[in-house]
């Protein structure tokens, strides 16, 4: 059977997410070297540790992790939206991002709120910098649009997304776009691709979802009985979970010939 549209997750797959949010703690750690003298190395381990922990203790948390919000993204997102997950999510967020790197100076017993301020401030900043896409992301998406319909299908904060995709330059390439926080949906979930498939017009047994992680993108794709899940393993970021994708690959440039077989 014929492929019409394929379905594409955004975060490390059309762009680099992880990389660059540890980029940009790492430019964060080397600014508190100078502030504070702190040991960067220790930084960066107490930063993971305090921003999951916090993260994880938080009063969002449900929401977060139902929608697909890292702790990463919740030290740099802005979280407008009147919906009341999103309000409070804004409030609790600018003091979050605060306490993670109040908590990492004092690790190293430096108790400094102004410097925490401008570390939370710069690790934004550098995020926002940093963005780039990931390797082949436009010459693939080029290929493909000639002969399928191309849709967008990421979690996340509706803002946030919408930022990341504007900032990309990606946009125009897409027929459709579902963003799991503009739903209250978010993947695995089978009702959220069921909504992207139906404004594209295209049943799920003509449709192919190509993403990195396995217990979101192709689980999720499992779920919605889509002909085929791509999982695109991301060196260094790869999942160990128990979902087995229809095919792996390891570039977006191998997408075209993959689906013309299907």
């Amino acid at each position: 059977m014929a492929v019409d549209a394929i379905l594409f997750d955004l975060d490390d797959t059309l762009i680099v997410d992880e990389a660059v949010s540890k980029e940009a703690l790492a430019s964060t750690a080397q600014l508190a070297s100078k502030l504070a003298g702190v040991e960067t190395s220790a930084f960066l381990a107490d930063a993971k540790k305090y921003g999951s922990e916090f993260w994880r203790q938080g009063p969002c948390y449900d929401y977060v992790k139902s929608i697909g919000i890292s702790f990463h993204e919740c030290l740099w997102g802005h979280f407008e939206g009147d919906k009341p997950e999103l309000t409070k999510l804004r409030e609790w967020s600018r003091n979050y991002r605060v306490a993670v790197f109040s908590a990492v100076l004092r690790a190293q017993d430096v108790s400094d709120e102004d410097a925490a301020e401008k570390l939370a401030a710069h690790f934004s900043a550098q995020r926002r910098q940093l963005a780039r896409l990931m390797p082949d992301a436009v010459e693939t998406l080029v290929r493909l649009k000639k002969s399928h319909k191309i849709a967008l299908l990421t979690n996340g904060a509706p803002d946030l997304q919408r930022e990341k995709i504007a900032a990309s330059g990606l946009g125009g390439y897409f027929d459709a776009i579902a963003v799991s926080g503009e739903h209250g949906i978010g993947k695995p979930r089978a009702e959220i691709f069921q909504i992207l498939l139906a404004e594209l017009g295209v049943s799920a047994d003509r449709a192919v979802m190509v993403g990195n992680s396995l217990e979101r993108d192709i689980a999720g794709a499992l779920n919605a009985q889509l002909a085929a899940a791509v999982w695109l393993q991301v060196p260094g970021s790869e999942e160990h979970a128990a979902v087995k994708p229809h095919h792996t690959i390891r570039g977006l440039h191998e997408i075209p010939a993959l689906v013309a077989g299907i």
